[in-house]
């Protein structure tokens, strides 16, 4: 089922004796268009084209006709044909570049969307050019999505997959084994019924359809279950006893309906009471305790097209008033198939926002108050130039569906699957080691194993900073800024967990009186220890040794403090007492070699609570990450 947009219809005949039988064509055309039969208006078009025949005007209608079929291949023919004519409504040179995306000409499309946008469409482009050079970014981001094969598809649409109890349900007009199949106008395939089957099933065929009532001789589904597996709310067509009911116009809109599980069948089908006569409402989905319904609809008062919309569902049953997404998530264009994780993220389809080519999928983004702040484009491999829609997550967050209808697949839509290996991020605070106040705009400078330096960035205004880094990489962090002695974290991102997604790597900067020292003092190395040991080891001795130096011989007055730490192996309490332990063996070490005891300020164990590599209880890390953790290392409290 496609995300249907509004069409802007502009009519003009011309009346002549010998021109009665084009302008009934015409008329027959226009009226199969407006009746949603796309396959058989467009041949009607391409006659009053070869007839020269208001070849204006049916140029345009045939452009619009491919757009709705989804065939960006005859409709950017045709819009190139009509963006030449004159007086040409604006709204063609967006449609020209939807179709540009839609065969791949990424570079045409942005001149003509820039055309739009100079002719007066900005208002309609508000969400393009958020994410600066759109493509670039794309490109240039790394892979979080995997494709598996999903095998049973059909030669028709297929679409909406939903995974409950290791059962798929999905919507399918591949109407097979049945005698006589009922045709949609708009594409001239079956109607869409609701299908059951179990997971990595290979074939579906007729006897895989919804038990129950659900399914109807006109469209039906996607659907969405309650996490309990008894209540089902699903996409139907606007009907009562098999009879479409019709608005003024004479259309036929969809409303979402619900249901209840009887054994293995689905019936007591309920009309909601957010449904309308007047306007569809449809693509229903849960979020994750079931208190909440999101839907598509194109009910008056929204940004254009299709929107996105939550209604509450109270504990009897009934719903409150629907309420509008707003402006980050919907645009003048189509927005729909919602789907909200067990994170409470939403996902949705959407052609109005900047994207790879017709439907792309996307995803919110929400800061901490859980307000919705922007919205990021899912990338390759789960979008393309074609329509990608209907996104789906497994409870785990590494696992689902989606469907596309691009070059490769059996049919008009296909199911993909999919498998997700979640982005890591690495984040933290510059803070100084004085004071503990953040230090904003700081330097921060990523190094992989070899030394090379792989990333630059600035801290924001809080001392924050986050970056996307490799996993089973090693990586040296540093920070600096200016007045502060520069400081490093090693990180390991070998053997962490899938689900992990961030790793904290929090950095301390010292402040120096004497810039001219900077280079020397940085040179304060922390020191590592065996596991489950607090003796100095020699490697250890010479770092030390070299601490002894700069304080005895080169900075008289450098005050320190030494924190010391281990890994996460052992109980809590037995760490905190080991890392006391080689605090003290530390602070003995440096006294004994004429350190006076008044220039360390305090010794100080912290145990596992201060781990640099995200190598806990629960990550199977080696040796050499354990190493990193099991460490001493000394601040700089004061150089003069």
């Amino acid at each position: 089922m496609k995300i249907k947009s509004h069409i802007l219809i502009y009519l003009f005949l011309s009346f002549s004796l010998s021109g009665i039988a084009q302008q009934s064509k015409l008329k027959k055309a226009d009226t199969l268009f407006n009746q949603f039969s796309f396959v058989k208006a467009v041949e009607l078009y391409k006659e009053l084209v070869a007839n020269n025949y208001e070849r204006d005007y049916a140029i345009r209608k045939l452009a619009d006709s491919y757009d709705l079929l989804r065939d960006p291949k005859n409709a950017s023919r045709y819009y190139r044909q009509a963006v030449r004519q004159p007086k040409i409504p604006i709204e063609y040179y967006y449609n020209f570049a939807k179709s540009l995306r839609g065969i791949r000409d990424y570079r045409e499309a942005e001149i003509w969307m820039q055309r739009y946008k100079d002719s007066g469409g900005v208002a309609e482009t508000e969400n393009y050019g958020r994410s600066g050079n759109f493509m670039q970014n794309i490109e240039n981001a790394k892979q979080e999505y995997f494709l598996n094969k999903v095998r049973f598809n059909s030669k028709y649409s297929d679409f909406g997959a939903f995974e409950h109890d290791n059962k798929i349900y999905f919507t399918s007009s591949r109407d097979v084994g049945v005698s006589v199949q009922r045709l949609y106008s708009w594409d001239e395939q079956p109607f869409l019924d609701v299908y059951v089957t179990e997971k990595n099933s290979r074939t579906v065929d007729h006897d895989s359809k919804l038990k129950g009532d659900v399914n109807s001789i006109y469209h039906d589904g996607p659907v969405t279950i309650s996490k309990d597996g008894n209540t089902m709310y699903f996409s139907r067509n606007n009907i009562t006893e098999n009879v479409q009911t019709n608005d003024k116009q004479g259309f036929n809109h969809i409303k979402i309906y619900r249901a209840t599980k009887k054994g293995n069948s689905w019936g007591n089908i309920e009309d909601l009471s957010i449904n309308s006569d007047n306007y569809s409402v449809q693509h229903p989905a849960l979020n994750k305790d079931d208190t909440k319904l999101y839907f598509s609809s194109d009910m008056p008062g929204g940004y254009g097209g299709s929107d996105i919309y939550v209604v509450d569902i109270f504990p009897d049953g009934t719903f409150g008033t629907p309420e509008n997404l707003g402006g980050i998530v919907n645009t003048k264009k189509s927005e729909g198939t919602p789907f909200i994780n067990n994170e409470d993220t939403l996902f949705f389809a959407s052609d109005g926002h900047q994207g790879l080519g017709l439907l792309d999928v996307y995803r919110t983004i929400e800061n901490e108050e859980n307000k919705i702040i922007d919205v990021l484009n899912l990338g390759e491999p789960v979008n393309s130039n074609s329509d990608d829609f209907s996104f789906f997550m497994n409870p785990d967050g590494l696992s689902g569906y989606f469907a596309s209808d691009r070059r490769g697949g059996r049919g008009s839509d296909d199911i993909y699957s999919y498998y997700r290996i979640p982005l890591l991020y690495i984040e933290g605070v510059v803070t100084d080691a004085i004071n503990n106040r953040p230090i904003p705009y700081s330097e921060i400078t990523i190094f992989d194993a070899k030394n090379k330096q792989i990333a630059h960035l600035t801290t924001d205004d809080f001392g924050y900073f986050s970056i996307n880094i490799d996993r089973n990489t090693d990586y040296k962090i540093v920070a600096k800024q200016k007045k502060y002695i520069e400081d490093f974290r090693t990180i390991s991102t070998k053997n962490i967990e899938t689900k992990t997604q961030i790793i904290k790597a929090n950095l301390l900067l010292n402040p120096i009186q004497n810039i001219e020292v900077l280079a020397d003092v940085s040179s304060l190395n922390s020191i590592y220890f065996d596991y489950d040991k607090h003796e100095i080891r020699k490697d250890a001795k010479i770092e030390l040794d070299k601490i002894v130096n700069l304080m005895n011989n080169e900075y008289p007055n450098m005050i320190i403090k030494i924190e010391s730490h281990t890994d996460s192996r052992g109980s809590i309490a037995y760490n905190d007492n080991l890392s006391k332990d080689r605090a003290n063996a530390t602070y003995k070490y440096l006294i004994s070699r004429g350190i006076d005891a008044s220039r360390i300020t305090e010794h100080k164990g912290f145990g596992e609570r201060r781990l640099i590599n995200g190598c806990d209880d629960n990550a199977d890390c080696t040796e050499t990450d354990h190493q990193l953790n099991r460490r001493t290392q000394f601040i700089i409290v004061k150089m003069e």
